[in-house]
């Protein structure tokens, strides 16, 4: 609470009721808001600096097609040795701020043999490999102790999501979206078992900000950006340069994709 009156204090009354989590690669979302606020995680209380290339440093608050958006610039990784609650700290401070959508970007490693990336994913379900889970220890007042996750990723915001792609003639894929621990990345073998269990594309993030997001009753839509196809698919050799590049290419139509639902909300 005391990291949401700080925030607030800095951006005035007219809180954001949108926030936006922004992956590997795709920070320069947070370029395209008008008349933006920007907060260091240095003067945030409990907040890390981010140690992974890629990662910003600061929420970034403006306007995004005349909405208030607050914008995650960096966030906080399991592998960086974060607690999962340390890790979903940002999302908590944006419930208490009064935030009712979030919207989760990430970088990915496609499963599905068909993908050919880069390309963007809409999220429709998640698979916890990470072995961890947020809302471990005492349960927080204001969150449900046993949220419910039938539908993690909200109906009706990726059918916005499908219909703003259309109209703006943006290819975007859906399926299932695989969270492990990391940071070394996965082992062919791993591959092939996480496709057996129905994954299309797997990173090292998103599902603790989730899990915390559906606690708060907060409204949830991931977009994975699909960087490069999954150890042995193909022989080529995994490197987070090659996923930095990736997510650069694809930051176009990232932003016309949030830009759209942002909009049509």
């Amino acid at each position: 609470m005391i990291a949401a009156e700080l925030l607030q204090s800095k951006i005035g009354n007219d809180a954001p009721k949108v926030a936006v989590i922004l992956g590997s690669g795709l920070q320069g979302l947070a370029a395209a808001l008008d008349d933006a606020v920007r907060v260091p995680y240095a003067d945030i209380p409990g907040f890390p600096q981010p140690t992974v290339s890629g990662h910003g440093g600061e929420l970034v608050v403006g306007l995004l097609e005349q909405v208030p958006v607050l914008m995650q610039s960096g966030r906080f990784h399991s592998y960086e040795g974060h607690a999962p609650q340390t890790v979903a700290l940002p999302v908590r401070t944006f419930a208490d701020m009064g935030v009712e959508i979030l919207i989760v970007t990430n970088a990915a490693g496609g499963i599905r043999p068909t993908f050919r990336p880069p390309l963007l994913m809409l999220i429709a379900d998640h698979v916890n490999y990470m072995w961890r889970n947020p809302l471990l220890g005492p349960k927080l007042e204001s969150e449900e102790r046993f949220p419910d996750m039938s539908e993690p990723y909200d109906a009706k915001l990726r059918e916005l999501a499908r219909d703003v792609a259309l109209e703006e003639g943006v290819t975007l894929e859906e399926g299932v979206y695989a969270a492990v621990l990391g940071p070394s990345y996965e082992t062919p073998a791993e591959i092939r078992m996480l496709a057996i269990i129905g994954a299309d594309a797997v990173g090292m993030s998103t599902v603790p900000e989730v899990v915390v997001a559906r606690a708060r009753g907060m409204r949830v839509l991931g977009i994975s950006a699909i960087t490069n196809l999954a150890a042995g698919i193909t022989n080529v050799r995994l490197t987070h340069e090659e996923v930095l590049a990736a997510g650069a290419a694809m930051s176009e139509n990232l932003e016309v994709l949030v830009r759209g639902v942002v909009r049509d909300l």
